[in-house]
């Protein structure tokens, strides 16, 4: 049979639609939903940090946390090394390790992060010229507040009655008494 030159190919069979399988389609796309998930789940492990390292020494740990207990996060500055999980506070910490191991007193580690950093770095910084203000400034403010409230209160008592406007209570009193 000559076909003269027209090439005959197979029909492709038409792919039914995922919808139109039924139950089969819609557990295919389940197990690849719940796929995706558990390899996503699986990504969150790549964010996780090792432990933090504890000495070998508990005493030595011990000392060193009673230290940081006393230092500012420089990061945070409202948490102590001791609580922040900032790299900063972290790097601290370890310093701290490494140079309560050479055998250095608690005082000259403060000094240390003292000297690097300033009194900042110390939750109860010294009481000093330069931290007056910070140690007796609220003291400060909060008397002068009492005491220009308190001169308020005395001038406005001396006033006489005139100088304030009627509440309007004291307003509808009189239109009735009239």
């Amino acid at each position: 049979m000559a076909t003269h030159g027209v090439i005959h190919r197979p029909k492709p069979s038409p792919q039914p639609s995922p919808r139109g399988r039924g139950r089969e389609g819609l557990d295919r796309g389940v197990r690849r939903l719940w796929t995706a998930v558990l390899l996503s789940l699986l990504a969150f492990g790549a964010f996780a940090k090792d432990a933090p390292n504890a000495a070998a020494d508990p005493a030595l740990e011990a000392r060193m946390m009673r230290i940081a207990q006393e230092l500012r996060c420089l990061v945070c500055q409202n948490q102590t090394i001791a609580d922040s999980h900032a790299d900063l506070a972290v790097d601290l910490r370890e310093e701290v390790r490494v140079m309560l191991r050479k055998g250095e007193s608690d005082e000259q580690v403060r000094k240390y992060m003292t000297d690097r950093y300033g009194d900042f770095v110390l939750y109860r910084p010294p009481v000093k010229a330069t931290t007056w203000l910070l140690w007796f400034g609220p003291g400060v403010l909060l008397v002068g507040g009492l005491l220009g409230l308190i001169l308020l209160l005395r001038k406005r008592t001396r006033m006489s009655d005139d100088r304030f406007e009627p509440d309007e209570a004291d307003g509808v009193e009189e239109e009735v008494r009239t």
